[in-house]
C-alpha cells in the first residue's frame, strides 16, 4: 500500500469520527482522535511527495522526523501556494496536538477543545474541526494530482 492510500485511509478514518463518532459522543477524546488522524494523513501525503521527488533526483534523502520533512516539501515547492497554505495548517494541527487543553462544554452540543498558542486561545470546535478535516482532504488530493 502507498503512502498516499495509507493518506486516503487516514482521511476516512477522521471522517467517521467526525460525522459518525462525534455526533453521538460529543467528547475532547474525539476531537483529540480526529486531529491525530489528520495529522497521520498529512505525514502519509507528505511522505509520498517527497518518495516521488526522491525517485526524480529532486532531492537525496527523505529525513525521519515529521517536521523536517514537511520543511523539505516546503523548501521544494517555495511558489506553490496549495502546498504552503497546507503545510502551515500541518504546523498548527501539530502544534495544537501538542498543547495543553482545556474542555468547554464536553457532551453536549457545542463541545469544544480550547489550545493556548502564542497567547492566543484556539477554540476547536465541530466548524473549526470540518474546516480542518476540509484542508486535509484538498491537500491529499492535490498531492494526488501534482505527485501522480
Amino acid at each position: 500500500m502507498t503512502k498516499l492510500n495509507e493518506a486516503k485511509e487516514e482521511i476516512k478514518r477522521a471522517d467517521h469520527l467526525l460525522f459518525v463518532t462525534l455526533k453521538y459522543t460529543r467528547t475532547t477524546d474525539v476531537i483529540k482522535s480526529v486531529i491525530h488522524r489528520l495529522l497521520e494523513a498529512y505525514d502519509n501525503a507528505i511522505i509520498y511527495a517527497l518518495e516521488f521527488l526522491k525517485k526524480k533526483k529532486k532531492i537525496k534523502a527523505i529525513p525521519l522526523t515529521p517536521i523536517s520533512r514537511a520543511e523539505l516539501l516546503r523548501d521544494n515547492n517555495k511558489r506553490d501556494v496549495v502546498i504552503l497554505d497546507s503545510l502551515n495548517g500541518y504546523f498548527l494541527l501539530r502544534k495544537i496536538q501538542r498543547a495543553e487543553y482545556t474542555k468547554k462544554e464536553e457532551f453536549r452540543k457545542h463541545v469544544a477543545l480550547t489550545v493556548m498558542h502564542n497567547d492566543e486561545a484556539i477554540e476547536i470546535n465541530i466548524e473549526t474541526l470540518e474546516e480542518l478535516y476540509n484542508k486535509t482532504k484538498e491537500f491529499i488530493d492535490y498531492i494526488n494530482e501534482k505527485y501522480s
